[in-house]
C-alpha cells in the first residue's frame, strides 16, 4: 500500500472532517487540504516524501523458477515484480527499458551469462541493485560476481531461508548475506 493510501485511510478511519481532500504535491508528497482549500498539510505517514515500491526484475532461463519466484516475492508488501528476462541479453535490455531496483539474477543461461549481464547493467544503469541467485556453491564464482558489480549472492537451495532477506537488505542499501555461509559480504566495490 502506498503511503498515499495510507494517508487516505487515515483520514477515513479517523474521520477527519477538516482533511478531505488529499493529493501529492509537486514535490511529491502527500498532503490534505481542508474543504476551502486555504489551508495544506503533509500526510503524517509520508515524513516528506512518498514511499515506493521496490521494482524487482527477475532472470532466470527456467520458466518454473520465475513464476515460484514472482509468487513468492510478490507476498512482500511495498514489493513489486515488474518484469521478467529468460537471458542475460533481454535482462540488460529489459533493465535499460524499466530501471528496476532489483534484479534477481540467474548464472548460467543461454546467449549470455548473468554475470556479464551483471557487468552491462553495471556500467549502464548503475543504480540497479542485482542479485545473484544461483545453484553454484563456489568461493570463486561468488568473488567474480561481486567483482562483476553484484551486491548480493543467494543459493537456490537456500532461498526459502534467504532470499527475502538479501532483497530487503538491498532495499535498506545494506550489505546483504551470502547465503552459502550465513555471513555478510564484505563491500569491495
Amino acid at each position: 500500500m502506498s503511503v498515499f493510501a495510507l494517508c487516505v485511510t487515515l483520514v477515513t478511519r479517523h474521520r477527519l472532517p477538516k482533511y478531505t481532500n488529499l493529493h501529492l504535491s509537486s514535490r511529491g508528497r502527500a498532503a490534505a487540504v481542508n474543504l476551502k482549500g486555504n489551508e495544506r498539510r503533509e500526510c503524517p505517514l509520508s515524513q516528506g516524501r512518498i514511499m515506493k515500491n521496490l521494482r524487482i526484475l527477475i532472470v532466470d532461463d527456467h520458466e518454473v523458477v520465475r513464476r515460484g519466484l514472482v509468487a513468492l516475492l510478490g507476498t512482500q508488501a511495498g514489493w513489486e515484480v515488474i518484469g521478467e528476462a529468460d537471458s542475460g541479453s533481454d535482462a540488460v535490455k529489459k533493465v535499460a527499458q524499466i530501471k528496476p531496483d532489483v534484479v534477481v539474477m540467474d548464472i548460467t543461461m543461454p546467449v549470455m551469462s548473468g554475470l556479464d549481464a551483471t557487468r552491462l547493467i553495471m556500467e549502464t544503469v548503475p543504480q540497479t541493485k542485482v542479485l545473484i541467485f544461483t545453484m553454484h556453491d563456489s568461493e570463486q564464482m561468488m568473488q567474480t560476481a561481486l567483482e562483476a558489480g553484484a551486491r548480493g549472492y543467494v543459493l537456490k537451495s537456500n532461498a526459502t531461508n534467504d532470499l527475502i532477506a538479501a532483497i530487503r537488505a538491498l532495499s535498506k542499501d545494506e550489505t546483504p548475506l551470502i547465503s552459502r555461509t550465513g555471513k555478510h559480504i564484505p563491500k569491495i566495490i
